[in-house]
């Protein structure tokens, strides 16, 4: 749609390669496993998928290889109407993830190799200044090097965009490079590696939010799991719940289904309470689902989800 928000992202696509089983093997074991699949997967990959079908126009920022793996992010990416701007890297490879999945309730434990993505630095980001100075919103997360992340945050601030940083997975971050965040989305376990708040409650994530916000982050979003979303903010506070869909397949995609469907919102005017709701519907939707990317929710869903539930 023309008029759909401008969002760039800038992060990494990964090959997911998932194992369902009864639990993990331990160091030397060989166990079986009751399920395989091979699927698109990657945060920024599965955060622009989610974007594009939550009703934006979406641009993912990236670097893969010259392989199999890259054939199918392009394919994945061309389905869900995301435009790449994308370099390919013969002497590298598409990155790609090991995922297990506990069979009984579809918990997840996952070891990422970024690949070529791996090697984003600033000169990718500067090459693209008018694509991401220009969006809407900005996005990007922890995959690929911190100081692409922190130069793409720089040229986005610069231009204008509303910079949102999903804090994942959990690293070191400095206080400057919160301070280019208008948001920062962490979910419990990296709010509490970035504040060293443990959150368990609402008044948890509210205690972490404030510790963000007072290293310079805009806004806070603490991300919850089942029990929805938390804001703080310059508005003030918001909690959305989760929504009731049905039976929990896979959590994996979740955050970065809460993510993409968040940016548009953001990009559309919404609120925040607004934009929060907005992106808890995604995620509910996402989990009844198995994979990542193919599981991200198209924008009618939601939006009859959001009417549904008053």
């Amino acid at each position: 749609m023309s008029n759909a928000p401008a969002i760039v992202i800038l992060g990494v696509f990964v090959a997911d390669t998932a194992y369902r089983a009864e639990r993990q093997p331990r160091m030397g074991e060989t166990i079986l496993g009751r399920r395989f699949t091979l699927g698109p997967g990657g945060k920024g990959s599965n955060q622009a998928v989610a974007a594009a079908q939550a009703g934006g126009r979406v641009t993912i920022v990236t670097r893969l290889g010259a392989d199999p793996f890259g054939a199918m992010a392009r394919a994945t990416w061309a389905k869900a109407g995301v435009e790449a701007a994308a370099t390919e890297h013969p002497d590298g490879y598409t990155g790609a993830a090991y995922i297990f999945l506990e069979d009984a309730t579809g918990d997840n434990a996952i070891i990422v190799c970024p690949g070529a993505a791996g090697d984003l630095g600033p000169a990718d980001v500067e090459a693209r200044a008018a694509l991401i100075g220009g969006a809407a919103v900005f996005m990007t997360q922890l995959e690929q090097p911190i100081p692409a992340a922190r130069r793409a945050l720089e040229i986005a601030r610069a231009g204008g965009a509303r910079t949102i940083l999903n804090p994942a997975p959990a690293a070191p971050l400095d206080d400057a490079l919160l301070a280019l965040c208008d948001v920062v989305t962490p979910n419990e376990t990296e709010a509490e590696a970035l504040t060293g708040v443990c959150v368990e409650t609402l008044e948890d994530a509210a205690r972490a939010a404030d510790a963000l916000i007072a290293r310079g982050a805009g806004a806070a979003v603490i991300t919850l799991g089942a029990r929805g979303a938390f804001y703080r903010g310059p508005e003030g506070d918001a909690h959305a719940p989760a929504f009731a869909v049905g039976p929990v397949v896979e959590t994996t995609g979740a955050g970065d289904a809460f993510n993409g469907a968040y940016a548009v919102a953001l990009g559309e005017g919404a609120s925040p309470a607004q934009a929060l709701r907005f992106g808890c519907a995604a995620a509910s939707i996402s989990v009844t689902r198995p994979g990542t990317a193919p599981a991200m929710p198209a924008r009618a869903e939601i939006d009859a989800l959001l009417r549904m539930s008053g």
